[in-house]
Order: C-alpha cells, then sequence, then structure tokens
C-alpha cells in the first residue's frame, strides 16, 4: 500500500514511519515543517534502512495537494497534520480551525477528486470534553469540548463522518489518543518541540537534562489520587502501531466511519510522572505548583477494549518504558533535531 502521511516529520508521524516502512508499506510524507525537522526523516532512514519519500508543503494549499495526488496514486491518507497545543488553542483560536479544520477541508477535497477514500484520522481524547465516567469509552458523548483543540478535532471527526456518508465506499477510522509520550527505543527520534515545550513530558526531559530551570504543575487541587491532573500516558511505539492496525483494517471495515480510543487505560497523576522520571534519569526534578489552566480537566484516561477487539490492538510498553526511552532520546540529543 502507498499511504500518504500527513504530519509524517513530526513526532508522531516519524514514529509511524517506522512501524509503516517495516510493514512493508511505501510512505509518502507531506509536511510544511512548522513543528518538524527534516532531520528526522534521516532518522527513520538510518533506522529501516529505505529512503522517505518526502514533498514539503501545507495541507490548506490546494493546489499543492493537487500536484501531490497527481504524482502519486495512493491507497489510503494517514492524517496527522495539525497544531495541537491546548493552551495555545485557548490563545489563538483561529489558527487552530485554519489549520486543523480548513486544512481538511482541502485534504478531503483532494482526496474525493482523486478517488483515494481511505484515511485514518489523528484525532484526540479531547473530543469528549470533560468526562461523564472513566474509563472513557467510545460511546461516551463527544462534542463538550473544553478547548479549541479539542473542538476542532470534534468538527473533523464530524466532517468526516458527513463525508464518509455522501462518499459510497469512503472508509474512516478516526484515532481518539490519549497522551502520547516516550520516544523510539534506538534513541534517533522523539519529540522535538519548537521553543519552551506546551505538552508535560517533553517539559520534564528539558529540566531534567538542565535546560529549563523548573516545571511547572498546573493545579494541586483536583479530585485526584494526589490533587494533581491524571491522564492516560501512551507510549509512542504504541500509539504507532496502533495507526498501522488501523491501517490494515481499513481494508476489512464496511464503508463508513468508526472512532477508536488508543490509550492504556490507566491514568496517571503529573506527579506519578514526574517521580518514574526521576526514577529513569536519576536524579530529582525540581518542579512548583501553578494555578490550574484554562480548558484543562481533573481526569481523563481511555477504556481500550473496543481497540483491541476491533483492531487487534493493545498497549505493551509501561510507564517504565516511556521514561527510559523518552530520556534515551532527549540525554543523547539535548538540541534535538539540531546541532548541539
Amino acid at each position: 500500500m502507498k499511504v500518504l502521511v500527513t504530519g509524517g516529520a513530526g513526532y508522531i508521524g516519524s514514529h509511524c514511519l517506522v512501524e509503516l516502512i517495516q510493514a512493508g508499506f511505501e510512505p509518502v510524507v507531506f509536511d510544511n515543517l512548522s513543528n518538524a525537522s527534516r532531520e528526522s526523516m534521516a532518522r527513520v532512514e538510518q533506522i529501516t534502512g529505505q529512503t522517505v519519500s518526502f514533498v514539503q508543503g501545507d495541507i490548506r494549499d490546494a493546489q499543492a495537494l493537487e500536484g501531490l495526488f497527481t504524482a502519486h496514486r495512493f491507497d489510503a491518507v494517514l492524517h496527522l497534520a495539525g497544531l495541537k497545543a491546548v493552551g495555545e488553542s485557548v490563545a489563538k483560536p483561529l489558527t487552530y480551525y485554519d489549520n486543523n479544520v480548513v486544512g481538511t477541508v482541502r485534504l478531503l477535497e483532494a482526496m474525493t477528486a482523486h478517488g483515494c477514500l481511505n484515511i485514518v484520522f489523528s484525532s484526540s481524547a479531547t473530543v469528549y470534553g470533560d468526562p461523564q465516567t472513566l474509563p472513557i469509552d467510545e460511546a461516551q458523548p463527544v462534542g463538550g469540548t473544553t478547548n479549541p483543540y479539542g473542538t476542532s478535532k470534534y468538527q473533523i471527526e464530524r466532517m468526516l463522518g458527513d463525508w464518509a456518508a455522501a462518499t459510497a465506499s469512503a472508509r474512516v477510522i478516526a484515532l481518539r489518543y490519549f497522551n502520547p509520550v516516550g520516544a523510539h527505543p534506538s534513541g534517533l527520534i522523539g519529540e522535538d518541540p519548537q521553543g519552551i515545550p506546551n505538552n508535560l513530558m517533553p517539559y520534564v526531559q528539558q529540566v531534567a537534562a538542565g535546560k529549563l530551570a523548573c516545571l511547572s504543575v498546573f493545579g494541586d487541587d483536583y479530585d485526584t489520587i494526589d490533587g494533581t491532573g491524571v491522564r492516560d500516558y501512551l507510549h509512542v511505539v504504541d500509539l504507532a502501531r496502533g495507526h498501522l492496525a488501523a491501517l490494515n483494517k481499513l481494508a476489512q471495515m464496511d464503508p463508513g466511519k468508526t472512532a477508536v480510543n488508543l490509550g492504556t487505560g490507566n491514568g496517571l497523576s503529573v506527579l506519578q510522572l514526574i517521580h518514574a522520571f526521576e526514577a529513569a534519569c536519576g536524579a530529582p526534578l525540581a518542579y512548583k505548583v501553578a494555578p490550574r489552566r484554562p480548558g484543562d480537566i481533573a481526569a481523563c484516561y481511555a477504556d481500550p477494549r473496543f481497540a483491541q477487539r476491533w483492531l487487534g490492538w493493545s498497549a505493551t510498553l509501561d510507564l517504565t518504558a516511556m521514561c527510559e526511552d523518552a530520556w534515551r532520546w532527549q540525554s543523547t540529543n539535548p538540541s534535538g533535531y539540531s546541532p548541539a
């Protein structure tokens, strides 16, 4: 299968490329490199021994997409491109709707015009908003989102459902990620945020490496085990294997849209993650408690049973592996993909 991977040079995309290539897929990466690096694909080539086909472009650029779909006959699209920081989305909502929602409209137009009707979409557990019950299964209501990032993912899911209903033979799998962390065990690829990290694990990594002085824990008064926010942390290699399972499922499923949670089913607090990382790096981490952030919720973790049953996928890598692999990446690549 030839697969278009939008956002394929990014954190999750690079790990997906490794799994796709090793499984015999032929990926073509389309990425504007706004939060990614060409070096990540060189590292993927180093891991796999295969050349990665790359086209630089933006999913909002209809002309670029037309050229891409004219040059390649894709069997499916793995749609990862998009902005992903909750806090930034609250400050810049229009930027998020433009990149994430409008970009997906352009992508679906190009797919439809060229008869490529299979897509796996990078959605998010944020579509559930503040969950009514835990763990969260796919039957829980969606749309009560608490930030523009989550709303953009929800709107795209609605659009994909409508597109599938209106387009004979269209097949859509929306993967609702929980919290991807960690890095490839080789230490060659990992999360390389531009500027100050927006997500917890890369911030923890940079405090451990001495790049940042102190970690802020946003809120210690939630109704959780230790007052800090609880999330379902998932190793990025497990997540990438979930995408592989979804691409394989597209050919077997009935036309339409199906949403699937990708998570471990285990909720861990911010402090539990910090202490696990301290064990991995062998040193205490400086942190301070700060006020809650707008848009954050107390707890969010998956019921992963549908993914196990329908995709034949489940997470296999534990918190120790997540922290050890993340530290191996950070300690051997202190400046990420940039020269030290």
